[in-house]
């Protein structure tokens, strides 16, 4: 990603940034928001008013929180509302929830970049001559406490155009505002390209998955594979594909085994070295919980290797599986499936027919899976060398999802970096 070349001021003054575009110079302005900007509030449209086809588009407070980010270019709701009894937007306009559940989640701000939008009640709409993408980027993050300090209530909190008013700001001329506006902006931009790269794997992985496990995608043997299958006297078309799948509950060819959890009480059980996973860790490469030998032998914990499948049967991820990357001990709500055929295609059924075994044996989210449940569960499977060229297959579309999940990550990183730093 491209940056302007930028300089750290050594000699900072009160009201200079750490990090700062070399053409730009000097103390930055302080105000109240007040002075710099007018206030409105917005009006009506319940969710009842929202309509698929209606004709005024409309922003309603609680998007803030599920929707929309620093930048609102594209709107989601309509309304058939007549606008003459709405507030509309102007572009540049930043619109602030005037209540919400926590004092931290009420100071939330975005630009609207768009005229004519009809903003709900319990909005605060700020209007001023300031960069809007600037001021919302500004008080997302070095004013987020003071915002969240201004607030007020319990169990719904509120934040009054009044109380807004009373904000303090630091801020640069309007081409350094711009420019910093501009900035960030392109770094949202990059992120929003990963983000939908990765949706549109994720979304492809799973069309893919659906087609290979209903056989209407196959793999085809290469010379290599038909050789190893007739050694192992299974009838191949060598015209044709691999041989007809199989239907097999997974108590046919699984063993299977869960842990259990020390006792609380016994402080010295928990000061070992030997990881402790629990439902929740079943992806991870590392935990916080260890607990020591005697632990092991005093309890039903079980062992379990780096590469056998991990199962939550509880938990807030009941039905997630995941293959181990860790050695160490699990817990009562974790059941471990070892087997001699792919572990790695067993995972990606389970993962496909997580759904499906949650709705079925969690009736409304109530009760827990079972290692007698997930015995009897009976799928089709292909031959060893059909199971492993699938799994190889979605593993490589994996690999290139995960890959673009770190470089979300490492932008999100600099972007945070480049918030702390761009701002007074």
């Amino acid at each position: 990603m491209e940056t302007e070349k930028q300089q750290a001021c050594p000699e900072r003054s009160r009201r200079v940034p750490e990090l700062r575009f070399n053409e730009f110079n000097g103390d930055w302005s302080e105000s109240r928001l007040n002075d710099v900007a007018e206030f409105k509030k917005g009006k009506g449209i319940s969710k009842a008013d929202i309509s698929e086809d209606g004709v005024l588009e409309c922003i309603r407070y609680g998007e803030l929180y599920t929707t929309y980010t620093e930048l609102i270019q594209e709107i989601v709701s309509k309304t058939n509302l007549p606008a003459k009894d709405l507030i509309l937007s102007e572009f540049n306009d930043v619109i602030i929830p005037a209540s919400g559940e926590s004092n931290i989640d009420i100071a939330t701000a975005s630009c609207v970049l768009k005229s004519g939008v009809a903003y709900s009640g319990d909005l605060n709409v700020i209007r001023s001559k300031m960069d809007g993408i600037f001021l919302s980027f500004y008080l997302n993050n070095k004013r987020k406490f003071d915002i969240a300090r201004l607030a007020q209530g319990v169990s719904v909190v509120h934040l009054y155009s009044s109380q807004l008013k009373t904000l303090k700001l630091n801020f640069p001329s309007l081409p350094e505002q711009q420019k910093i506006a501009s900035f960030l902006s392109a770094v949202d931009e990059k992120i929003q390209q990963l983000t939908t790269k990765k949706n549109l794997l994720e979304q492809y992985k799973k069309g893919v998955m659906q087609q290979l496990f209903s056989q209407q995608l196959r793999f085809t043997p290469n010379l290599d594979d038909v050789e190893d299958l007739l050694s192992q006297g299974i009838v191949v078309d060598l015209a044709a594909n691999y041989p007809d799948w199989e239907e097999k509950r997974l108590n046919e060819f699984c063993t299977f085994f869960s842990g259990g959890t020390p006792s609380s009480t016994n402080k010295d059980y928990y000061t070992g070295t030997i990881p402790f996973i629990g439902s929740g860790n079943i992806y991870d490469s590392e935990v916080f919980s260890f607990i020591s030998e005697e632990a092991l032998n005093s309890s039903s914990a079980k062992l379990v290797e780096r590469g056998d499948l991990l199962y939550a049967l509880y938990g807030a991820n009941s039905g997630e599986s995941a293959i181990s990357n860790l050695e160490g001990a699990i817990n009562q709500a974790i059941l471990c499936i070892r087997t001699k055929e792919s572990i790695e295609y067993l995972n990606y059924i389970l993962v496909l027919n997580k759904d499906k075994i949650v709705s079925k044996y969690l009736q409304g989210g109530q009760g827990n899976l079972s290692a007698q449940i997930i015995r009897k569960l009976k799928y089709k499977f292909p031959c060893l060398e059909e199971q492993q060229k699938i799994a190889t297959y979605l593993s490589s579309i994996d690999t290139k999802i995960e890959a673009i999940n770190n470089q979300i990550t490492q932008t999100q990183t600099f972007k945070k970096g480049l918030l702390q730093q761009l701002f007074v």
